[in-house]
């Protein structure tokens, strides 16, 4: 069995063949700009060592910003999407109990893993995609990870 001990990623995905296909990093912030998350995910990089995907998924209560270029890791570009992450988590947050605001940061993480899980373990892509979540195919994660493993970093 393979250990990533060198990964500290709050989330990650494998696609069908096991390869890393996703990591995710989800912070409580919200309205964070996308020039702040680019500069954080330079930072992250920068000082430490982790296994490349070619998805990079940041996630704020607010905000999702998606990097698809797994090769441009310390740049500092924005983010190839950016996405109102309402629609997609609202429904999560009323089934919890909690707004935006309240939520914390593990629970955040749960509700994200929760999200993730639904794609990964569809049957097939929905025909009628919501419109907020169009980005998932036109951006190509959706094919990325379907049928793929969820891999949740524990805490250490």
């Amino acid at each position: 069995m393979a250990v990533r001990g060198d990964s500290r990623w709050d989330l990650s995905v494998d696609n069908r063949d096991g390869q890393l296909a996703l990591v995710v990093e989800v912070k409580r912030k919200t309205n964070a700009s996308p020039e702040w998350a680019a500069q954080l995910r330079r930072n992250i990089f920068a000082h430490g060592t982790f296994p490349k995907a070619p998805y990079f998924l940041m996630v704020f209560p607010d905000k999702f910003y998606l990097w698809t270029d797994a090769e441009a890791y310390l740049d500092q570009s924005e983010p190839t999407y950016m996405i109102d992450a309402r629609p997609i988590l609202e429904p999560y947050f009323e089934r919890a109990g909690v707004t935006a605001d309240q939520i914390s940061g593990q629970s955040l993480e749960l509700i994200v893993a929760s999200w993730l899980g639904e794609i990964i373990h569809a049957e097939k892509l929905p025909e009628n995609v919501d419109n907020s979540q169009h980005w998932l195919i036109e951006s190509g994660l959706y094919t990325a990870i379907a049928g793929g493993k969820f891999e949740h970093e524990a805490a250490v």
